[in-house]
């Protein structure tokens, strides 16, 4: 439903509900890949929820091993699952009972410590202060909750070189084609932290500006 890869492309609110319509009229599954984009990084559990439509799969990952272990998972209706039967669909350490209980675990603490909502609250915080930031450097700020890209002059610094001075002061993002920066910080983030990283990210474009002029 978002493009994490491309650098947190959001396409218009109209085009999932296409998708799906065209997936029902020719009786074919709309699986949404939400690896990235689930389980609260959106500011909703899963980001297909910002639409009015109902996947017939989903893919999670990343989150759902809660940084203990790498878990993914595919959930679907019993409708399409009874289509897999014992020995149609082998893995080595599918269904590994310790990474069952922890992906349950995950999932419960998400709804119990009302992450998704932090998520939705403080994300779009983080976000509006972004876009007041004016910068010939900075051409585009796009995001959901707490996933959030920033498109970037790569002529004036690479996505990556930012990413790299961002570092060395203490913030972790992520580049995307050189031209996007991603900040997609853990959902259990707070305002102050929040503020903390926008005086640094400020700072260092502000001194990236003035290099510029000399």
């Amino acid at each position: 439903p978002i493009q994490g890869e491309a650098g947190i492309v959001i396409p218009d609110p109209s085009w999932l509900p296409k998708v799906r319509e065209l997936c029902t009229e020719n009786n074919v599954l709309l699986i949404l890949d939400e690896v990235q984009s689930g389980l609260g990084r959106t500011g909703k559990m899963f980001a297909y929820e910002h639409s009015s439509i109902r996947p017939d799969g989903l893919i999670l990952g990343k989150a759902l091993g809660g940084g203990l272990l790498p878990v993914s998972c595919f959930l679907s209706s019993k409708e399409v699952m009874q289509w897999f039967t014992p020995g149609s669909h082998g893995s080595t350490f599918g269904g590994f009972s310790l990474a069952a209980a922890i992906g349950k675990r995950s999932i419960e603490l998400i709804e119990e410590e009302q992450l998704a909502q932090n998520s939705m609250r403080l994300g779009n915080y983080f976000l509006n202060q972004l876009k007041e930031i004016s910068s010939p450097i900075i051409l585009e700020v796009r995001g959901k909750g707490l996933w959030i890209g920033i498109e970037i002059d790569a002529e004036i610094i690479s996505g990556r070189e930012l990413c790299k001075r961002l570092l060395t002061k203490g913030i972790l993002s992520k580049e995307t084609h050189e031209t996007v920066i991603r900040f997609a910080p853990p959902l259990i983030i707070t305002k102050k932290e929040i503020d903390w990283a926008l005086e640094i990210f400020k700072k260092l474009i502000s001194e990236i500006e003035t290099e510029q002029l000399n």
